[in-house]
């Protein structure tokens, strides 16, 4: 099973101690909901850290990268609830991506996050991507324990949109993601060893990758509403 939809996007950040409460309440109870209810949105869910920083990753799936830049979705970004303005008042150390999926494939979510992030030579980028579509990330979601595979470029020009949730904060834009899901720490861990143990760098990727471990606190999935019987 891949990722539901060709495009992503993919927030880490960290939280004031004080402000995490509220935080997660807020995630859990208004905003992901709101986002998962934006025609095109597929599904949303954070993950908290068991090993690297950011403390949090949230990943919302939508069906185009169109959904992304689109104007249900910009509104929601430039009309912001007080719930909202205060809740993000606290991120630190956030990083914000709208991604194309390039690769995405497994047999099913599972509750750990592996996220990798690097970049690429401008020149070897075309190359890069072909090597791991085609040789690097397919036998990692043969790992046992291992449940999905995902590649994501983000866009620069769409993630840097200026709006008025992001103004006057500063936000940082990852390039390549690698995402390996799966039912156990150590399987996760271990796909993205032998990722690296392949040397990606010398098809193009460059350093340093930033990695994290991650645990899934909540997710939330997009259904139609249930006709009830009169």
């Amino acid at each position: 099973m891949g990722l539901l939809g060709n495009a992503v996007v993919a927030i880490w950040n960290d939280i004031l101690p004080e402000a995490r409460s509220d935080f997660v309440e807020w995630h859990n109870r208004e905003h992901i909901p709101e986002r998962v209810a934006i025609t095109g949105f597929r599904r949303g869910r954070r993950y908290f850290s068991d090993r690297g920083a950011p403390e949090y990753f949230t990943l919302y799936e939508a069906e185009e990268e169109r959904t992304l830049t689109g104007p249900e979705y910009l509104e929601r970004l430039n009309s912001p609830t007080p719930w909202t303005r205060q809740a993000t008042s606290a991120f630190r150390n956030t990083l914000r991506g709208i991604c194309r999926v390039v690769f995405s494939d497994g047999c099913g979510d599972g509750g750990f996050m592996l996220t990798l992030r690097f970049d690429a030579l401008p020149e070897r980028a075309g190359a890069l991507q072909r090597h791991l579509v085609t040789t690097a990330l397919p036998p990692l979601a043969e790992i046992e324990g291992v449940s999905g595979v995902h590649l994501c470029i983000a866009d620069q020009s769409a993630s840097n949109i200026d709006t008025t949730e992001r103004r006057n904060k500063q936000v940082n834009v990852p390039h390549w993601i690698v995402l390996i899901e799966g039912s156990r720490p150590d399987a996760v861990e271990k796909a993205s060893d032998v990722l690296l143990a392949g040397e990606p760098e010398r098809h193009g990727a460059v350093g340093p990758f930033a990695r994290g471990l991650y645990a899934l606190e909540i997710c939330r999935v997009k259904t139609a509403p249930l006709a009830l019987a009169g």
